[in-house]
């Protein structure tokens, strides 16, 4: 049997798909869309199998749930699909991209932006955790962060120990919002962030929300101290990690993060 021909173009065009599914796959993984793609797929399944069999009725039925599937998908997979397109609509999406980097061959980068000072960062969180003094703190890592906050005030200063913790100070008018840090610097105080809709344990307040909320966007490393309980929280790639030990595993946390 004669196999089919397969030229370049075909290759590309296959990898973008693959590229294009797994991108909307880290979107959607840990919500309940996921679910309910699966769902999806498991009636198209069951589609072609009743028409393999022959079975006329079931198949008619079926058939025409899946011809109107693109409205379905659009309207299921409403808050999923902005999300994506917000993603792609940045206008350094490509740049920015780690993968669009490797596929492109666009790995270079400005070695100072990339490091960022932790030791200010981490003293800092130390004595809010000790303090139980609530804060959020959001570090740029790839993906650009700004086309997802909201109402913040522009700081624009060196990363302080001092200025962290005059930010998140109870009585400060900017405590209650997130802290952006991107490029050595602090950009932006009080920002909102976009809140995830996915189910998180009762345990986890509006803080984890938001930096679950934008870990979903980007590639953000966001720092959580509970204002209860003192406890400090990375969440990073929609995954949170408790840090037991401030001091001797936070840096280390980071650097790993960071790759610095």
């Amino acid at each position: 049997m004669k196999l089919p021909e397969i030229n370049w173009i075909e290759i590309i065009d296959v990898l973008l798909v693959a590229w294009l599914i797994y991108q909307l796959y880290k979107i959607v993984k840990g919500t309940v869309a996921i679910r309910i793609f699966g769902g999806l797929f498991a009636i198209y399944l069951f589609w072609k199998v009743v028409a393999a069999l022959k079975m006329e009725l079931l198949t008619e039925i079926l058939g025409q749930f899946i011809g109107v599937g693109v409205i379905a998908l659009i309207i299921v997979f409403q808050q999923e699909l902005r999300r994506f397109l917000l993603i792609v609509g940045t206008p350094d999406f490509l740049n920015n991209n780690k993968t669009a980097k490797k596929v492109f061959g666009w790995m270079k980068k400005d070695e100072d932006e990339s490091k960022i000072h932790l030791n200010e960062i981490v003293g800092a969180v130390n004595k809010m955790a000790k303090a139980k003094t609530g804060a959020l703190i959001v570090m740029e890592k790839q993906s650009g962060i700004s086309p997802f906050v909201s109402s913040y005030t522009t700081i624009d200063s060196v990363i302080s120990e001092d200025l962290l913790e005059s930010i998140f100070f109870k009585n400060s008018p900017l405590h209650d919002g997130a802290l952006i840090i991107a490029k050595n610097r602090i950009l932006f105080a009080g920002a909102v962030l976009p809140i995830s809709d996915q189910k998180l344990a009762g345990k986890y307040g509006t803080r984890h929300r938001a930096a679950f909320g934008i870990t979903e966007l980007t590639d953000a490393i966001v720092i959580v101290v509970s204002e209860e309980t003192g406890d400090v929280s990375l969440v990073n790639d929609n995954k949170i990690q408790k840090i037991k030990d401030i001091e001797a595993n936070l840096k280390k946390e980071l650097v790993i993060l960071f790759g610095n």
